[in-house]
């Protein structure tokens, strides 16, 4: 098993092309110094770097298990980008960001994923039932998938509503071994006929050390104005949450199912 720490490219935002005004974070494409264009997530928008940690996180799990995931760089805001911008609202969240945000690359031409016209196979939606159980992510929902279709091949996106357990820090071991709730909600339920197999090859991909190297790609600036705790200590709370939900899966797994009985 290759262990070796993912590498996030680092890139310089030059150019704020458009604001995509899905949800209250007010995200935007825009391009960088590398030529291409990218989704950013902003760290002044409303969740903050909670978001960002998530969509960082989330992401880099998804790649881990075999999803297709746009490329996550960090993108930096200089002091003087947006001082041009006519919008009041989006001029304020650029100041308020200044520095390291999140940027996805961009799949231009990609169309929101419909389960009426694309079905997913079962073992791919139970595979992604199970991450989103795993990560507590809330946003997979017939109204709003977060997948997109690009290249006649499946893509997930938007994974800053996971891990909601860092909105309310103090209890955290609690909530690593709670069931998933709001799965009953999940766009792909339906098709998850193959849970216990997603449990079985996830779990041997997701070692305790692969949690970890993915979680120590949050960089430092991101930790010190939100948490108390040093920022290893907050990154280790972070690895202790997702290996306690990983050892304790059986849980979430067995909400999982009865929730899609339910549906039956």
């Amino acid at each position: 098993m290759n262990l070796t720490t993912p590498e996030i490219r680092t890139v310089n935002v030059t150019r704020y092309v458009t604001p995509l005004r899905e949800g209250g974070s007010l995200p935007a494409i825009a391009e960088a110094d590398d030529g291409f264009l990218y989704v950013i997530k902003f760290r002044g928008a409303g969740q903050g770097v909670k978001a960002l940690i998530a969509e960082l996180v989330g992401g880099e799990i998804a790649r881990a298990l075999g999803f297709k995931v746009p490329e996550i760089v960090f993108a930096s805001l200089d002091t003087a980008f947006g001082r041009s911008e006519p919008d009041e609202e989006i001029q304020d969240l650029l100041k308020a960001s200044v520095g390291l945000n999140l940027g996805l690359h961009y799949l231009s031409g990609a169309i929101t994923f419909d389960p009426s016209v694309m079905h997913v196979p079962y073992k791919v939606a139970s595979q992604i039932v199970w991450m989103d159980c795993l990560l507590t992510n809330v946003d997979r929902t017939p109204r709003n998938t977060n997948m997109l279709t690009w290249n006649k091949e499946l893509w997930l996106i938007d994974h800053g509503a996971a891990l909601y357990f860092h909105h309310s820090w103090d209890n955290w071991q609690e909530q690593a071994i709670r069931p998933f709730l709001q799965v009953k909600d999940h766009v792909l339920l339906l098709r998850a006929t193959e849970l216990e197999e997603a449990d079985e090859e996830f779990k041997q991909i997701l070692a305790p050390e692969r949690i970890r190297s993915i979680v120590s790609l949050i960089p430092d600036i991101w930790l010190q104005s939100e948490w108390q705790e040093s920022p290893d200590e907050v990154r280790d709370i972070y690895t202790q949450f997702l290996n306690t939900r990983i050892a304790a899966s059986d849980i979430f797994v067995k909400e999982a199912q009865h929730a899609r009985e339910q549906l039956i």
